[in-house]
């Protein structure tokens, strides 16, 4: 049952959010905030993150609960992957959050340009997957990882205020991964992917 009470704040949240959108009663609208704000204060006293901060990262959409989009591009070279090096040491495949205003298309290729200065075509969706039941931490939202199958057009690395680094590994030699963006699970999936004359999009 530990990780139980996860699961229902996270219900809790998404019901009070969607009642929020749809209820037109200040009664019913007023008791949806209150069931929202339990659902906060659940996941700060497990936690000990402050309340407001709970609130910012959990409570802060409105409109129907659905998971966010991210996108991690695979990019080979000489049967070796790309990775990047993040500010604190730790190494993943380009990517992030899907922006607003992109396609999940167009938004591999521009986290690709901003984290190792490549441009690349987005060829083919390798997996669509439900982060928490393959990255740790759990999160108390819900996200969609994408993996993208990319070719390289040109450019070069240079030094962002993402990634301080970048290369390409074989999957015996990998670096030390950012586990909560990408493991060495998800990579071995990419070099099958690559590898694979067919690629089937593997799907959660």
């Amino acid at each position: 049952m530990e990780g139980k009470w996860l699961d229902w704040a996270v219900e809790l949240q998404a019901l009070a959010q969607a009642g929020l959108h749809y209820g037109k009663d200040k009664f019913d609208l007023e008791r949806y905030e209150r069931i929202r704000e339990i659902a906060a204060e659940m996941v700060q006293d497990r936690t000990g993150l402050p309340l407001e901060k709970v609130k910012n990262i959990f409570c802060s959409d409105a409109g129907y609960q659905t998971p966010k989009l991210e996108t991690r591009a695979a990019i080979f070279q000489d049967g070796k992957i790309l990775l990047v090096r993040e500010n604190n040491g730790t190494w993943s495949l380009p990517g992030g959050w899907v922006d607003v205003n992109v396609s999940v298309k167009d938004n591999t290729v521009k986290e690709v340009r901003e984290e190792a200065g490549l441009d690349v075509s987005a060829d083919f969706v390798i997996a669509v997957q439900d982060r928490e039941k393959h990255n740790q931490p759990v999160y108390a939202y819900k996200i969609c990882k994408i993996f993208v199958r990319c070719t390289v057009l040109g450019g070069g690395f240079q030094e962002n205020i993402e990634t301080t680094g970048s290369g390409y590994f074989a999957l015996d030699e990998l670096p030390p991964l950012a586990l909560e963006k990408n493991n060495e699970e998800q990579i071995a999936m990419c070099f099958e992917a690559e590898q694979a004359e067919h690629w089937q999009t593997y799907f959660d």
